[in-house]
């Protein structure tokens, strides 16, 4: 997504930006301090920073007919998954929220153990869990690691929710910034997601000194499946889908409340 600004390639308009590459629930952690001017969070984070953030337009990661696997050695249903011990990538993850929703269980009645989410094949190769819950590129590479899906999250979310993708992950930017400046900063980070997109092959170089020993083939998969045309703006279905994800999970008693959205605009 950042491989214009990454390379001086755009304007960064005066701007200097560090770029800071962490897991997930790391950045998330972050954000419940406060502690970066603009980070990725998961949407399920969301309600958790909305004091201190605002969602930027751009910089979406959306499950538009696949999403967050659940796996396992062999094919397990949703009962024995419930009454099984599963390996997360973390509990402010959406798949995780995503999985408690398709489990119709809340987490205080799960058996559950959380590793880094490149870890997960691990703990279930090792039977340190029973099924794993998948999140990136192990979407794509489950099978060589001998395992079986269980449930597409991705899948289920939508052909429950009337083809609406899943939310995933965003990009917020931290209140503290002056208004003017979160928006010239929005336009800035659409353009260089949009000079991505433009220099697709390009920008796929850039990416594969961190693709976790991903081959470039696959690597552009995975770059297509969430860098797309919702990556530079939800629209109004992504943002009808994050209000119905937090809802459902508000409703469920998974979250404390359900924020309104707020955008930089």
């Amino acid at each position: 997504m950042f491989y214009g600004l990454a390379k001086g390639l755009i304007d960064s308009q005066g701007y200097q930006f560090e770029h800071i590459l962490q897991d997930i629930q790391t950045l998330n952690d972050r954000a419940r301090r406060g502690e970066l001017d603009v980070s990725a969070i998961s949407i399920h984070a969301y309600p958790y920073v909305c004091q201190h953030y605002a969602l930027l337009p751009s910089g979406a990661s959306m499950g538009d007919g696949y999403g967050p696997l659940l796996v396992a050695q062999r094919k397990m249903t949703r009962e024995e998954i419930r009454r099984g011990r599963i390996a997360v990538p973390g509990i402010l993850t959406s798949a995780f929220l995503a999985m408690q929703l398709w489990l119709d269980q809340p987490a205080s009645q799960l058996n559950f153990v959380v590793v880094p989410f490149d870890q997960v094949f691990a703990a279930v190769g090792a039977g340190q869990a029973d099924v794993g819950l998948i999140i990136h590129e192990g979407q794509l590479t489950y099978a060589a690691e001998g395992l079986s899906v269980c449930a597409d999250l991705g899948v289920w979310w939508g052909e429950t929710n009337e083809g609406l993708p899943l939310p995933l992950g965003g990009n917020v930017i931290h209140k503290r910034i002056p208004l003017e400046d979160r928006r010239v900063i929005a336009r800035l980070l659409t353009d260089t997601i949009q000079f991505s997109l433009d220099h697709r092959a390009e920008a796929v170089a850039h990416a594969m000194q961190y693709a976790r020993d991903m081959g470039h083939d696959l690597a552009d998969r995975f770059v297509g499946m969430y860098v797309n045309h919702w990556t530079l703006d939800y629209g109004d279905a992504g943002r009808e889908s994050i209000r119905r994800f937090l809802r459902r999970g508000f409703e469920r008693g998974l979250i404390a409340s359900v924020p309104d959205l707020e955008f930089v605009c």
